[in-house]
């Protein structure tokens, strides 16, 4: 895993949690890794400070835990988390998406199907990077026309644990994925409410398994 230009980037402590998350999610930071402030801000050319910001960030969002006189350590994810989390994920993005239905207009459909149609172009170009920043783009484009800021910030939240970064290495979800963002679209062109909440919490709710058995492939879940 090669190491971003971090001294490069305003939002340092920000970007430093996305490092150490994708690295426990990828496996490299296994549960009951300790993680030393010192030796990662060195190993990213940057001062501890944003690092323990980070480090304190993701104990909150119970990644790590941090035990007297020994550092932050790495804890277990359960597939009990990630079913959580899924289980959130899609309550509230059924609501933001059912009041999208409601309140979008012609131009933000519009280019929900721009996205889409990129989204779809990447997948099949094996183009992860453009797949995460355009799946994001898409499910924000979503969340924002709801009109909910405080609910899609929430929505925010609980979405960092899910670690959009993974999706596309996922076998078979991207097809998955373009399926049932189709289906969504559908439902917000029709002004559905009911069948936006509906297609979007299966879409959601769909996800945790294929991210399970993933996580289990590479250890990260026991």
């Amino acid at each position: 895993m090669s190491i971003p230009e971090f001294a490069a980037r305003p939002q340092l402590a920000e970007d430093v949690a996305r490092f150490v998350r994708r690295r426990i999610f990828d496996g490299i930071y296994p549960a009951g890794k300790y993680i030393r402030l010192e030796q990662l801000a060195d190993e990213l050319g940057i001062s501890v400070t944003p690092v323990r910001e980070a480090l304190f960030g993701l104990r909150a969002e119970g990644l790590l835990n941090l035990l007297p006189r020994r550092g932050f350590v790495v804890l277990p994810i359960t597939k009990r988390d990630i079913a959580d989390v899924s289980d959130v994920q899609a309550h509230i993005g059924g609501e933001l998406a059912s009041r999208a239905a409601e309140r979008i207009t012609d131009d933000e459909l519009h280019e929900l199907g721009l996205i889409q149609d990129q989204l779809e172009v990447a997948y099949a170009g094996n183009d992860h990077e453009a797949a995460v920043r355009l799946n994001h783009a898409f499910h924000r484009g979503v969340n924002v026309a709801a009109g909910s800021p405080k609910l899609a910030q929430l929505m925010g939240q609980i979405t960092r644990f899910a670690l959009e970064s993974v999706y596309p290495t996922v076998e078979g979800w991207p097809a998955h994925s373009m399926r049932d963002h189709r289906v969504v679209l559908d439902a917000l062109k029709d002004r559905d409410g009911d069948a936006a909440r509906a297609a979007m919490s299966e879409h959601l709710c769909a996800a945790a398994g294929p991210l399970i058995d993933h996580l289990t492939r590479r250890g990260v879940i026991a």
